[in-house]
């Protein structure tokens, strides 16, 4: 395949995760008579710009259709995160009522739901009509399209932002070339662009193998990233490390023209990935060693709970789960249901594994012994939420960055 970025030709493996069905394909129980569709789960990096990438086995357009089940709203942690992000990023930039914030990917309203409190006018763009559903119940102002040259050619004849967000859209965007530079189109000259997506290097270093699925097409690393920004006119002038989604990068944009300044917190991190090898494609080669052991070790330990006895359980259908069951082999005689808060959920069946997704309640029923932490990312909300496990002695297991038994 040719590079989504620099166009030239890669061959680089960066992990081979045999094949999987969409993570987000969830099953009804019709379906699970039904063939169902596997697709390629190899990633490949580029040797000359570095981005990790996967070829778009299944169109955009297909995976974030009408039923769409991922609402970020079920998510308080997240709903935290946003909130916060309002409240720094108004006074930051002293936005008003007489502002203009445009979010791409605005899901069920999450975070423009915050602005709109503020009185601070506000436009999401989100493709999927059952999360725009609900966004628009809301009274946020959404066009359900994809985000692309055209719509936001569009948007600009009559109206450009001050600040434009997007987090955790990036990684979604087959074309990122197109992505951007469609960016810089619905920008005001002094406007400012924030974007959040999962850090490469935490990946790497965390052993993040479960955060790829086919739904994320690319994985940047601030210096790629740097770099696709410049091309298309665009200065990245800051940046911030966030906890979120297993390490994530706050990116801070403007157009180039107006900033030749960048902050210690660019340099800084510019470091980092230098000195962790991320200009070397050597680096990028001794992640597969390092996820099998991690397959291996997780395999074991659930063979041998369930050999004595042990019922296990899971927590959170997130899509995290259905990579790691996948590519591990996980099944019913594993792990007998998975509980997930979303009703969207509930009563359908992770693809390609099959394990039936149920209320929470069936936990306090079934009282498992074992449970899995799907979403590592905010495992103390969960095990907050799982304190009554206690009362019979259940003990939560956390897959990565390495096998963890927690009582």
């Amino acid at each position: 395949m040719k590079c989504r970025f620099c166009g030239k030709q890669i061959k680089k493996i960066f992990i081979d995760l045999t094949n999987s069905p969409p993570s987000n394909s969830f099953l009804s129980l019709k379906q699970l008579n039904e063939p169902e569709i596997f697709y390629p789960l190899k990633l490949f990096v580029c040797e000359f710009c570095f981005l990790v990438q996967i070829p778009e086995y299944k169109k955009y357009h297909e995976i974030f259709d009408n039923n769409y089940i991922y609402f970020s709203s079920f998510s308080k942690s997240w709903l935290d995160h946003a909130n916060k992000y309002v409240d720094m990023i108004t006074k930051r930039y002293s936005l008003n009522s007489n502002s203009f914030v445009i979010e791409i990917a605005s899901n069920d309203g999450y975070l423009l739901q915050f602005f709109k409190n503020k009185s601070i006018p506000c436009l999401g763009i989100e493709p999927s009509l059952s999360t725009a559903k609900i966004a628009k119940k809301r009274g946020i102002e959404v066009i359900e399209d994809f985000f692309n040259t055209k719509l936001a050619s569009s948007i600009a004849s009559t109206k450009k932002a001050d600040l434009i967000i997007g987090n955790n859209v990036l990684a979604h965007v087959p074309n990122i070339n197109d992505f951007v530079s469609s960016l810089k189109i619905i920008l005001k000259p002094n406007g400012i662009i924030t974007l959040e997506f999962p850090h490469l290097l935490n990946l790497i270093e965390q052993n993040q193998f479960d955060t790829i699925y086919h739904e994320h097409f690319s994985y940047f690393s601030f210096h790629t990233v740097k770099m696709i920004f410049l091309r298309h006119g665009l200065t990245i002038f800051d940046v911030e490390e966030l906890d979120t989604h297993g390490g994530s990068l706050r990116i801070f944009a403007t157009h180039s023209e107006n900033s030749n300044f960048a902050s210690d917190n660019v340099k800084a991190l510019e470091i980092k990935e230098e000195t962790a090898g991320i200009k070397n494609i050597e680096y990028y080669m001794k992640f597969s060693d390092k996820i099998n052991i991690i397959k291996n070790t997780f395999l074991q330990f659930l063979i041998k709970q369930r050999g004595i006895g042990k019922k296990i359980a899971a927590y959170g259908a997130a899509a995290k789960g259905n990579t790691l069951f996948n590519y591990c082999g996980i099944k019913k005689d594993l792990v007998s249901f998975v509980a997930d808060i979303s009703p969207y959920k509930q009563g359908k069946f992770l693809p390609g594994c099959h394990i039936p997704v149920v209320s929470p309640k069936i936990i306090k029923k079934e009282k498992p012994d074992i449970i899995i932490i799907i979403p590592w990312n905010i495992k103390e909300e969960i095990i907050s939420e799982l304190n009554y496990t206690k009362n019979w002695g259940a003990k939560f297991v956390i897959p990565i960055p390495r096998l963890e038994i927690l009582s």
